[in-house]
């Protein structure tokens, strides 16, 4: 599998609405995790809200979705993240580290995460929010 590059938007309370929105305009198979899924938020608000969609069609389009936790700012507009997922753990901890470094800073760090794969986000020089997942099949065991 080749890594792949699409966009990953967020909302604030309505990613729900809005995913299943973007199936009625592109088709597709559609999956939604809430934050409760996961034990993602210890805020019992955010039990139902989406912690990640996944929105693939036929044409091998993907666009992803969440609601932003209640903790973190959330500017409309300025709302998408570019997500970045595959197999090559290496070559995805390589563009972590470079897009994260220089003027960069770690949202999250690359490790383990609840859903098995290893995953990290950050934020370039530039002020672009990327999320880097590599998937379970190729993550290397928590150290």
């Amino acid at each position: 599998m080749p890594t792949i590059l699409n966009p990953y938007i967020s909302f604030r309370d309505n990613a729900r609405e809005a995913m299943n929105f973007y199936q009625s305009v592109f088709g597709g198979e559609l999956t939604l995790s809430t934050f409760a899924d996961f034990q993602a938020s210890e805020d019992p608000a955010e039990a139902e809200k989406i912690m990640h969609g996944m929105l693939t069609t036929t044409q091998g389009l993907v666009l992803m979705g969440a609601d932003t936790p209640n903790s973190m700012e959330y500017h409309p507009g300025s709302s998408i993240s570019i997500s970045l997922s595959g197999e090559d753990e290496g070559e995805l901890r390589g563009f972590y580290e470079k897009l994260s470094a220089d003027g960069g800073s770690v949202t999250v760090p690359m490790e383990k995460s609840p859903w098995g794969d290893v995953f990290g986000m950050c934020t370039d020089r530039y002020g672009v929010a990327w999320l880097v997942n590599v998937n379970s099949a190729q993550a290397a065991p928590a150290q």
